[in-house]
């Protein structure tokens, strides 16, 4: 192990419940949509305008009209959960002890800057991170695996030597596609979610969980 690489919502913060009601809202009461939450929540992954294509199709909006919704869900989400926004716990810790031993870190997300930087500069925590790579950084989102690899060329280390930290299973499955192992955290799926992979370290809650811990213990 010589890197770790976080995924952002659902991982470090515990948010994806305010993202699938913002799109809910966006979805339903704005662009006449008629979807569930059991509907809404499979779709939470990829960039912003990939989920509206799989909600909507290919030919309801222009790339433009789907950055001008990506934009607008994001700050109903952002005005929601910025009383709520905190780490994960123990994740102060994990960062802090992880960069003293100089562990290379860094973020591979499907996040637009926006979002990012909403979290990093409202946590201060933006230093821990030698790294980001977002939405806007990537041609092809997860599960293919490029987020992750571009990630860990850019940290200049190999792929087999980093360690992805994420929550869905689609995440999980681009660092197998990368050839790195993961660590899932579980505030979004259930364990059984994760069975078709083989890339998974451990299962925990948040970052006190010991198996975590042991990581750089």
């Amino acid at each position: 192990m010589k890197a770790f690489i976080f995924d952002l919502n659902g991982t470090m913060i515990d948010d994806m419940i305010y993202h699938t009601r913002a799109w809910q809202t966006l979805l339903n009461d704005e662009l006449g949509g008629n979807f569930t939450w059991e509907e809404v929540k499979p779709q939470m992954y990829g960039k912003n305008p990939e989920v509206l294509v799989r909600m909507f199709g290919p030919d309801r909006f222009t790339m433009d009209e789907m950055n001008r919704l990506s934009l607008e869900k994001e700050k109903k989400y952002q005005i929601e959960f910025l009383p709520h926004l905190k780490l994960l716990p123990g994740l102060n810790e994990f960062l802090e002890n992880a960069y003293q031993q100089g562990i290379p870190m860094a973020i591979g997300s499907a996040a637009i800057p926006f979002n990012i930087d909403f979290v990093l500069d409202n946590l201060n925590i933006r230093h821990y991170f030698k790294v980001i790579v977002s939405a806007d950084d990537v041609v092809l989102s997860k599960p293919h695996p490029e987020t992750y690899l571009k990630a860990a060329d850019l940290l200049n280390v190999m792929p087999t030597d980093c360690i992805v930290f994420e929550d869905v299973p689609k995440g999980t499955e681009a660092a197998a596609n990368a050839g790195m192992e993961a660590v899932v955290i579980t505030t979004t799926h259930e364990q059984a979610e994760f069975n078709y992979l083989n890339n998974v370290i451990c299962f925990a809650k948040d970052f006190e969980d010991a198996a975590v811990k042991a990581l750089i213990d």
